[in-house]
């Protein structure tokens, strides 16, 4: 599993972790049963505080997307795709509630942000 981390991000180190970890299962990299790496060689390979990566996984188990087997270690648990994909839609749609409030104060119409999104999406190919 390859994380990668900013310092200069305004997003928390542990919900950079779970934020990369839920992009994972959603492609496919990471599947039911897949082992994670221990807490602490997380925290190892990371270079960052144990506490930090024990947030993160906590935080992945109580959204029920990781288990933690005592003596074993955490895995990805038995998951519903479409589940997972809602809650993303659903973090979309606030940041873009956001944007268009944004917009508006802006006195930009919806035009105008349509053209915006066609331009952005299209440099993203």
């Amino acid at each position: 599993m390859n994380l990668l981390l900013s310092n200069t991000s305004k997003e928390p180190i542990y919900e950079q972790i779970k934020r990369q970890i839920k992009e994972a299962v959603l492609r496919g990299e990471l599947r039911e049963g897949d082992l994670l790496p221990s807490i602490r060689q997380l925290a190892r390979d990371l270079r960052i505080s144990v506490i930090t990566t024990k947030r993160a996984y906590d935080e992945l188990e109580k959204e029920g997307l990781v288990v933690s087997v005592v003596g074993k270690g955490s895995f990805i648990a038995g998951h519903n795709p479409s589940f997972l994909k809602e809650q993303r839609l659903k973090a979309i749609e606030e940041q873009l509630v956001r944007v268009v409030k944004e917009c508006r104060a802006l006195g930009l119409g919806l035009e105008d942000i349509k053209t915006m999104i066609e331009i952005l999406y299209g440099e993203e190919r």
